[in-house]
């Protein structure tokens, strides 16, 4: 769907979404960081590939797998969950999925963006479109989750 749909969504080059990183914020908390690691790479170079982006999106993947892991370990205590619970409004609260969302949406977006441009000249400019997307990929990402929304076993 990023490919074919997302692709030719935007708001003048300023708001792109980048809903496929929902798969990789999906992904289980139990999972080992170097296959995480992988799995992030090779979505990134995937995306790259039908993009013609050389890389960017797999490095702000890669970035996005080392905050996942670090706020992670801040924020959950593992015992408390399943090896392979993913981390979704019905395992956790909304508002903790909220925060998960917009915190590493944005660093990814961030990333992107600034690679996208390779230089500090137009700052402002990489900001603003970072933010404008980060706020378009959070909205459909939650819009994802609440759609496929169950119950909580607990």
């Amino acid at each position: 769907m990023q490919v074919f749909l997302f692709k030719n969504m935007g708001y003048y080059n300023l708001a792109t979404p980048y809903p496929y990183i929902l798969f990789l914020l999906m992904l289980p908390l139990g999972m080992p960081k170097w296959l995480l690691f992988v799995i992030c790479f090779f979505t990134g170079l995937i995306v790259d590939g039908f993009y013609d982006t050389l890389g960017v999106n797999a490095a702000a993947c890669v970035a996005l797998a080392f905050l996942r892991t670090t706020f992670i370990s801040i924020t959950v205590q593992l015992e408390n969950h399943e090896t392979f619970a993913t981390p979704s409004i019905s395992e956790m609260s909304f508002r903790w999925f909220f925060i998960y969302c917009l915190v590493l949406s944005l660093s990814h977006h961030f990333v992107l963006t600034l690679l996208e441009a390779f230089t500090f000249s137009n700052f402002h400019y990489t900001l603003v479109r970072a933010v404008l997307s980060c706020i378009f990929t959070v909205l459909l990402i939650l819009l994802f989750s609440l759609l496929f929304y169950q119950r909580s076993r607990r």
